[in-house]
């Protein structure tokens, strides 16, 4: 069975990929065009599987179409470049909403207090179940690979997480004597931000990586393909770790193409 899902496979990567698919990238992926022709190629063979495999739906009267499928499977698949990779084996359906859409929450307010109501939402990923994205964010943040934020490679890097069997900040590492590594270098760096918040400093990492280590990995994971110089310079052994796990150098397909991600800097 393995060997025919790999040979499917192999067949839908080396089909012609549909000129209006190129098209899309071309027009509403930017950080396409920081890939190399030979990465460009990759990565339009993997959409290729990924649309084939997984099924999308509209919320609150949205009508799914290309532009929708492309610009969601082309940045979920730039996570998959360079690795060996089962196409997020645990996710069958992605649900899109025309907007920021709402679910039900719990927030702390204080010490032993909570609030329960609705929560407004730009993206979530299930653990064996399915991703959940506002179309206006992904096009938005698809636009600007500048701006320090991605909801796809953050709702994505939760299901590469989730394939080591939980969420915790740790996906399936190629080689099992890379944890030890991981959780040191990924574990001091989370508390290292709890503390910089704890005393009020302005952090290069987006706040939202000290609410677990979850969120953690999935905050890192933009940083190191939308701000990776600055990443690498300032959390060299966090970048470090990140490009042994995703098999990609972003600080140097930056700097060879003179892009700067200088201007997301926290003032």
């Amino acid at each position: 069975m393995f060997g025919l899902k790999k040979k499917r496979r192999e067949r839908i990567r080396n089909g012609p990929f549909p000129e209006a698919w190129a098209n899309i990238l071309e027009k509403h992926v930017a950080y396409y065009h920081l890939l190399t022709p030979e990465d460009q190629a990759e990565l339009r063979g993997h959409i290729q599987v990924f649309l084939d495999e997984k099924a999308f739906e509209g919320c609150d009267g949205l009508e799914i179409n290309d532009e929708i499928r492309v610009v969601i499977a082309a940045q979920a698949c730039i996570l998959l470049l360079h690795r060996e990779t089962d196409y997020y084996p645990t996710l069958n359906s992605i649900l899109v909403y025309p907007h920021q859409y709402f679910s039900p929450g719990i927030r702390k307010l204080s010490e032993g207090v909570v609030a329960e109501g609705l929560e407004g939402r730009l993206g979530e990923s299930w653990y064996r179940g399915p991703v959940v994205l506002s179309w206006d964010d992904v096009r938005r943040t698809a636009h600007d690979h500048l701006d320090g934020h991605n909801v796809v490679f953050h709702e994505f890097a939760h299901q590469l997480d989730s394939e080591s069997g939980a969420n915790e900040g740790a996906p399936l590492l190629p080689r099992r004597s890379m944890y030890i590594a991981w959780a040191r270098v990924l574990g001091n760096e989370y508390a290292h931000l709890i503390s910089e918040l704890d005393h009020h400093h302005n952090t290069d990492l987006d706040a939202y990586g000290a609410t677990n280590p979850a969120e953690f990995f999935a905050v890192v994971t933009e940083a190191f393909f939308e701000n990776p110089v600055q990443l690498k310079q300032r959390h060299p052994r966090l970048y470090e770790q990140l490009a042994l796990f995703f098999r990609q150098d972003p600080a140097t397909r930056f700097e060879e193409m003179g892009v700067t991600d200088s201007r997301r800097e926290k003032k």
